[in-house]
């Protein structure tokens, strides 16, 4: 499993979101403290997962056209340079150009890096391969972001900007070992309906990042900076882990039976949060939301590339992924000075659990346990 190209395509893809995670709630902070306030930094986060989204959209047809390795050398490109220019000033109108041009880069890493491991991975192990992969991705989340968080206060943001930018370009050196190739196209089981087989595994995982986009935003906001880096970690240290023991599961018993666990856990993890100066509840509320996380980010995925074509359906997932953070942090700006922490956490862990009735969807045509 762990090939040559492998192991380069997940070092490129860690450095290239070591530099976003960096700055994921740090950018966001940057904005408030410099007089954007709370909307500013929801905003901010807004525009980043917009631009990911729409360069998501593009993305199978840049590799058809490009292949893998030119495509994650311009991914790189795209969340490394930008990073550099936030030193000049924190002006919101160049924090949102900044924003919006990293996000194009981290559309590109994501939908490339999640397709290549497809084409890698057999089928027979292919839960598992994504649960490698995404424990690999895991990692700079866990280290990203609460380090964005503590430098930025110890250090001050320029270290922390500068860091950000350099990693990702350090990460192209990775790229040159990548194969120049084009996705491969092949037949997958798609069941009767293309749209049917992809809808209700997105719309679940859409559900539970628009909760992680509220939280990556708004947890350092809601309470003291620190408790929130702590709670950020522990749920970036779940979050991979739950991922990787989802993949092993799903590959000798089916993904379909982890989507209601996942739910319900990143429900009640969320539902945790209303306790919003509580510290148990706070980390251990967000280390449940990252093991809920992990589950559906390899059931969904794994049930996916089941029924569709590696790149198309990677920009899919990944579609759901960074539309749901998008509009979690832009919405909960939005209602937040209506509603509160505690009401608005609430909300978010009612929108997940709505999705309850989803996680049987298309359950007979799970694989047979082998």
């Amino acid at each position: 499993m762990l090939t040559r190209s492998m192991i380069l395509m997940m070092a490129a893809s860690m450095a290239g979101l070591f530099g976003f995670y960096l700055l994921f709630s740090t950018v966001p902070l940057y904005a408030a403290t410099s007089g954007a306030g709370e909307l500013g930094a929801g905003t901010v986060t807004g525009v980043l997962m917009l631009a990911t989204v729409l360069a998501e959209l593009a993305v199978p047809w840049l590799l058809a056209t490009l292949g893998y390795r030119t495509v994650m050398a311009l991914g790189l490109a795209l969340l490394g340079l930008p990073a550099l220019l936030l030193p000049l000033s924190a002006a919101l109108p160049l924090v949102l150009a900044v924003s919006l041009l990293r996000g194009a880069g981290l559309g590109i890493i994501v939908v490339a890096g999640t397709a290549l491991t497809a084409e890698l991975v057999s089928a027979e192990r292919r839960a598992e391969g994504l649960g490698v992969y995404g424990v690999a991705v895991g990692i700079p989340s866990i280290l990203g972001l609460p380090l964005g968080l503590w430098a930025s206060g110890a250090l001050g943001f320029t270290p922390v900007f500068v860091a950000a930018g350099l990693v990702p370009l350090a990460g192209v050196l990775a790229v040159r070992g990548l194969p120049a190739t084009r996705p491969e196209r092949r037949t997958t089981h798609r069941g009767p309906g293309m749209s049917g087989g992809l809808a209700g595994p997105a719309l679940i995982f859409a559900a539970v990042t628009t909760a992680t986009g509220v939280m990556v935003t708004f947890l350092p906001l809601a309470g003291s900076p620190e408790l929130a880096s702590a709670a950020l970690l522990a749920q970036s240290i779940t979050t991979p882990v739950a991922r990787w023991l989802a993949g092993r599961f799903g590959d000798r018993h089916g993904s379909a039976r982890l989507l209601a666990p996942g739910v319900l856990a990143a429900a009640a993890g969320v539902a945790l949060q209303i306790q919003v100066g509580g510290p148990v509840a706070v980390v251990a509320g967000m280390a449940l939301f990252g093991a809920g996380f992990g589950v559906l980010q390899n059931a969904t995925l794994a049930l996916m590339f089941e029924r569709g074509e590696p790149s198309r359906v990677s920009a899919l997932w990944n579609l759901a992924f960074d539309a749901g953070m998008g509009a979690g942090a832009l919405g909960f700006g939005l209602v937040l000075g209506h509603t509160g922490y505690p009401a608005g956490f609430a909300l978010v862990a009612a929108l997940i659990a709505v999705t309850l009735p989803l996680t049987g969807v298309r359950r007979a045509n799970a694989p047979l346990p082998r």
